[in-house]
């Protein structure tokens, strides 16, 4: 009997991480993707996130979701201890060092009212909750950031295998990883730390 579409995908997501020199979990004949394999958001802990000085062009949004346009900002920055008195110790350890949540830990998986998320360290608008989706992943998941400016994407060798590094683009904080994987339109799925975001309800509309 053949492979249906989701376990293909499956098949495909294992061979891409073995190839890679990630690990897969063998049982009874078949395999599964340890699940951090599949979510993916562990960078690795290559050390404090140091966030460059200088200005940076970001799309600004209101808390109604309204677009005010492109400004040119500062980025913010600031040392270890400013940035532990302005996060919690698990939050600073999220965007300042590349850290994890654990699964299905987070509050933000659906929210039940519209808004957009900010990030925690510097508010800058990240997602709109319009593009966000259930992944069964155990963190939120969008198919698109609310503006391409407003977010970093990097190459993360960590970990034995190729991934692209998700950061806020004003603090350069790290926000999880996005993976080729997510529904339509754009096939994409920005895997996020909930502590790394703040959720703003919609002020109206």
């Amino acid at each position: 009997m053949s492979d249906n579409p989701i376990q293909m995908s499956e098949r495909r997501r294992w061979l891409r991480v073995a190839v890679t020199g990630g690990a897969a979990l063998v049982l009874g004949g078949g395999f599964m993707l340890p699940r951090l394999l599949v979510a993916g958001t562990d960078s690795g802990r290559a050390g404090s996130i140091r966030t460059t000085r200088g200005e940076v062009l970001l799309e600004v949004f209101s808390d109604d979701g309204s677009d005010l346009g492109p400004r040119r900002l500062p980025r913010l920055v600031l040392s270890d201890e400013e940035w532990r008195r302005r996060l919690s110790p698990a939050a600073f350890d999220i965007l300042r060092r590349g850290g994890t949540e654990r699964a299905f830990s987070g509050s933000h998986e659906r929210p039940a009212v519209r808004g957009i998320y900010r990030c925690m360290g510097c508010a800058t608008a990240l997602f709109d909750d319009a593009a966000q989706f259930d992944s069964g992943t155990g963190w939120p998941s969008f198919w698109q950031p609310i503006a391409k400016l407003n977010v970093i994407e990097r190459e993360d060798n960590s970990l034995g295998m190729l991934r692209t590094e998700v950061r806020c683009a004003r603090c350069e904080g790290h926000l999880g990883h996005v993976f080729d994987d997510g529904p339509r339109p754009t096939g994409l799925r920005y895997c996020m730390n909930s502590l790394a975001l703040r959720f703003v309800a919609r002020t109206r509309g």
